[in-house]
């Protein structure tokens, strides 16, 4: 018997040893990428013009601009993750995805679960209607129908603000809540300019218009906790791109604009 509870204990200590001789040596996600040759970044194509499919159903936009760009800095592939508002962090958080770039605003609640770069993009949202529709304030919009897509900040920000008698009407994805409102199905979106400009493309009889901001949003790469070599390589990554104008030229390229003066005075 003693012989048997030698061994157990051999046996044990052994295992034990091993196992903390792996984690001594376990690959960080930044070594794994590179060791892979490829990083796995999630995005949702559904969003024109941060990352949305062309004519061809090639993934393109600013947000695909920048990812296929950090993609060469590391030296690897780039595989996009399809994913939408809802799935981005939790495809993050179990490892599906590196990282997230998907318009994805850096916000409190979301600093809880995951972290972020430094901003690299951003633009300002809005409560828009036709130009015809005389909304000047929340009081306005009274038993009014709002369209938004599910797990955005824009839902979160549209449910705080509007009174309780108005209908939130959520759809899965933004491609979704494009579609809707471009046909006529709502009158009232929650939105980013740019979006704005491609429902009115789609509808130019829609002829909306930014009546309420909701807010004015930051995005920076999501990024796990435990990552933070990760974060650091990107958080260098980013200042460097952004000084030497690579991912001013892809924002304004897509978005039709300039990157807002505040994300590049943040660097200097």
């Amino acid at each position: 018997m003693k012989l048997l509870k030698t061994f157990s204990a051999i046996a044990i200590g052994v295992t034990l040893a091993a196992t903390l001789h792996v984690s001594a040596h376990a690959q960080s996600t930044l070594e794994r990428i590179r060791s892979d040759g490829k990083i796995r970044i999630a995005i949702d194509l559904s969003v024109p013009p941060w990352s949305f499919q062309d004519e061809n159903l090639q993934p393109v936009g600013s947000e695909v601009g920048a990812a296929k760009l950090l993609a060469e800095s590391l030296g690897v592939e780039l595989e996009i993750v399809s994913t939408n508002g809802a799935n981005r962090i939790p495809f993050l958080l179990s490892n599906r995805a590196d990282i997230i770039m998907s318009a994805l605003s850096i916000t409190d609640e979301r600093k809880q679960t995951i972290d972020f770069s430094i901003p690299y993009s951003g633009a300002t949202t809005f409560i828009a209607a036709p130009k015809s529709m005389d909304i000047k304030t929340v009081d306005d919009l009274h038993g009014l129908r709002i369209a938004v897509t599910r797990g955005t900040t824009n839902d979160t920000d549209l449910t705080k603000a509007v009174p309780a008698d108005v209908e939130i009407v959520r759809f899965e994805d933004e491609a979704t809540t494009i579609t809707a409102v471009a046909s006529d199905q709502l009158d009232l979106v929650a939105q980013a300019q740019t979006l704005l400009d491609v429902i009115n493309e789609r509808n130019p009889g829609k002829d909306l218009e930014p009546k309420i901001t909701l807010r004015d949003f930051r995005v920076g790469v999501g990024i796990r906790k435990e990552d933070q070599d990760l974060r650091e390589y990107i958080d260098a990554w980013v200042v460097e791109n952004l000084k030497n104008g690579k991912l001013g030229e892809i924002y304004s390229e897509y978005q039709g604009t300039e990157l807002p003066a505040d994300i590049l005075a943040n660097i200097q």
